[in-house]
């Protein structure tokens, strides 16, 4: 008996040792195994059961919102140490001169157009561009004033009656040494007939020459004395060559403006205004920078600008001088006046194309914290002066109906 069991023994040993490692395997594979028709005898069965973490009810799920969360928003506003002085152009009769109405520019205390901080005390002005002789101008250029191109003072009344000019620049390109070296008393006559065809101020354009400049600024600023006008422009070409203190002398004692001009360089444009100071008031400067146009170097043009903005608004006093731009500047480039067949088709016509490249000049330095704007077209005069009264109105253009955006009809 003993040696039967012991053999039943060996027996279900050796077969749980074949048996076990496949059960293994196969609880691996599956979560559990169900064996039928199976009897095992054994002294001793020792089950285990491995702890299992006790299930966790998930937390319930936040309530989805009825409606949007009203939130607050202020905005940020800054105070900056510096401030651009204001600068007066043109004089009223009480004031000792002949205008009917004065500008004035400048004034800001923030960036440009950052109403939610301080208002500008003044808005950007237009001045547009009249030449004293014949100059070679665009077919766009010349279609609204043609008629009135021989005569300098019809021109300026032509820019200020029907375009709605601020102000009028007259260029006395006809002094030009290289050119028709007219004296500097013809150049005044033409001043002084501006003077009496509108009564809006004044901008004296020279030719370019630091000396025949200088003496054509001499002598107009003596002959229009009190008028406050506006010389453009006193350069450091003027200092090379002598000649800018006799002419920035006999403009501050006109009681004139005047435009000191630099190539698009903030070093240059505080030697040139340290040079001023010593002979004209820091009220009566006004910097221009150098309008590259668009395509031709804008993005330079709108750096030092804005550069020179926020260094005035930081206290640089050095540069803290209202800005005067020339988006006329960009009739030069060749993609403003070329005919359509020589560029191709897709510019389209240099009807469109040349005010469009004007505009979007004067558009882009407008937000650089441009002050005074030079123009020749007349579409950019009204352009630009639209676009100043929706950024001074804090962008509440005039709504537009869009509803009906598939049918509508343009023109």
């Amino acid at each position: 008996m003993g040696e039967e069991r012991k053999r039943e023994g060996e027996t279900a040993e050796s077969f749980l040792a074949q048996f076990l490692p496949e059960l293994v395997e196969l609880l691996s594979k599956f979560e559990s195994i169900e064996l039928e028709d199976v009897e095992l005898y054994a002294e001793r069965l020792a089950l285990e059961f491995l702890p299992v973490a006790p299930a966790v009810a998930p937390a319930p799920a936040p309530p989805k919102p009825l409606e949007l969360l009203m939130e607050g928003f202020e905005e940020p506003v800054m105070t900056y140490p510096g401030r651009v002085l204001e600068v007066k152009l043109g004089a009223t009769r009480s004031e000792g001169g002949s205008r009917g109405r004065v500008v004035v520019i400048g004034g800001e205390t923030c960036p440009p157009f950052y109403l939610f901080e301080s208002p500008p005390p003044h808005r950007p002005v237009i001045t547009m561009d009249v030449f004293d002789t014949k100059v070679p101008l665009p077919k766009a250029y010349k279609a609204h004033i043609k008629d009135v191109m021989h005569d300098p003072a019809e021109w300026a009344k032509r820019h200020v009656e029907k375009f709605g000019a601020d102000m009028v620049t007259v260029h006395l390109i006809s002094t030009d040494p290289l050119g028709e070296d007219r004296s500097p008393r013809e150049a005044a006559k033409t001043i002084e007939e501006v003077l009496q065809a509108v009564d809006v101020p004044i901008v004296v354009g020279g030719a370019g020459d630091p000396h025949k400049d200088a003496e054509v600024f001499k002598y107009i600023a003596e002959m229009a004395a009190g008028e406050r006008l506006m010389f453009s422009s006193v350069t450091l070409d003027m200092a090379e060559a002598g000649t800018l203190e006799p002419a920035a002398k006999a403009i501050a004692e006109g009681g004139h403006v005047v435009l000191a001009f630099t190539p698009i360089d903030l070093n240059l444009a505080r030697e040139l205004n340290r040079k001023l100071y010593e002979f004209v008031p820091r009220d009566s400067i006004v910097m221009d920078l150098t309008t590259a146009a668009l395509g031709y170097g804008i993005e330079y043009s709108y750096t030092v600008m804005e550069r020179a903005r926020l260094a005035a608004l930081m206290g640089d006093k050095e540069l803290q001088h209202p800005m005067s731009a020339a988006p006329s500047n960009s009739w030069a480039a060749r993609e403003a006046w070329m005919k359509e067949e020589e560029l191709g088709p897709e510019w389209g016509p240099r009807e469109l194309r040349g005010p469009l490249w004007e505009t979007l000049t004067g558009l882009i330095l407008l937000l650089a914290g441009v002050d005074l704007f030079m123009v020749g077209h007349p579409a950019t005069a009204r352009t630009l002066k639209e676009f100043i009264d929706v950024l001074m109105s804090r962008g509440k253009a005039k709504g537009a109906d869009i509803e009906n955006w598939v049918s509508a009809s343009l023109g």
